[in-house]
């Protein structure tokens, strides 16, 4: 049986206001299997080759700097249908539009702190999980 994978960040204000415990809890109680984390800080090197895909837009300046302002939680999850069962998870980007019960709804403050990232697709699950851990730090 083949089972999927994604990618997550907990972001800086996520870290910042204690709440990696609860949010790693929700995923667990969620049916996902965590396969690798670390507690990192990103540098903006790294937040801007994270974040490429988004270099032409007008708030690419103020993501970078928030990505880098503190310590991130980078993990890969594993559970089968991953990617959109956790984009289900976390809900919508605006936490005001986020369904009850979602990480972001309990946790993120607006949309620019909006507590966690989940990877979009399966490629780009991959290729987030790659740039945040070598290959003997996933189990």
């Amino acid at each position: 049986m083949r089972t999927d994978r994604t990618f997550t960040m907990l972001k800086p204000d996520s870290v910042e206001k204690g709440h990696i415990g609860a949010i790693l809890e929700k995923i667990n109680a969620s049916g996902f299997r965590i396969v690798a984390l670390k507690l990192t800080h990103m540098t903006t090197q790294d937040a801007q080759a994270f974040y490429a895909v988004h270099s032409e837009r007008p708030f690419y300046g103020e993501l970078v700097e928030y990505m880098t302002r503190g310590p991130i939680v980078a993990a890969i999850l594993e559970k089968e249908n991953a990617v959109e069962d956790f984009r289900t998870l976390i809900g919508a980007t605006n936490p005001a539009d986020a369904a009850e019960g979602t990480i972001r709804k309990l946790y993120a403050a607006s949309i620019g702190e909006n507590a966690v990232h989940g990877s979009d697709s399966d490629e780009n699950a991959a290729i987030e999980g790659a740039f945040h851990f070598a290959g003997r730090e996933m189990f």
